[in-house]
C-alpha cells in the first residue's frame, strides 16, 4: 500500500483520519504522516493496510496501483444472492 492507495481507500470508505488511527490502533498523526509520505515502520503500514482491508477495502496493483471496495457475501448468503440484473425495487435490500 502506498500513500495514495491510503488516501484512496480512507476516502472510499467516508473515514476521516481519526477513524482509521482507531481502526489501525495507531495515532491520528501516524496516519497523516504516512499520508503526507513520511515513513513508518512496516509494521505500523501494515496495521492501517488490515484495518482498512477489514473495512471492505481491496489493494490493486496492476499498471497503476489503486482500490476498489468488495462487499464479502457470507458463504450461507451465496445461494439467497439476487444477480444484480434482476435487481427490482422489490427485491432491492
Amino acid at each position: 500500500m502506498d500513500v495514495v492507495q491510503c488516501k484512496m481507500a480512507r476516502a472510499a470508505l467516508g473515514l476521516g483520519v481519526r477513524e482509521l488511527a482507531e481502526l489501525a490502533k495507531v495515532s491520528p498523526d501516524t496516519i497523516a504522516r504516512f499520508e503526507r509520505g513520511e515513513a513508518l515502520k512496516e509494521r505500523t503500514v501494515e496495521a492501517i493496510r488490515a484495518a482498512l482491508e477489514s473495512a471492505g477495502v481491496e489493494f490493486t496493483n496492476g499498471e497503476a496501483p489503486g482500490v476498489r471496495l468488495r462487499k464479502p457475501v457470507a458463504k450461507s448468503d451465496r445461494s439467497a444472492a439476487i444477480p444484480i440484473e434482476n435487481l427490482t425495487a422489490e427485491n432491492d435490500e
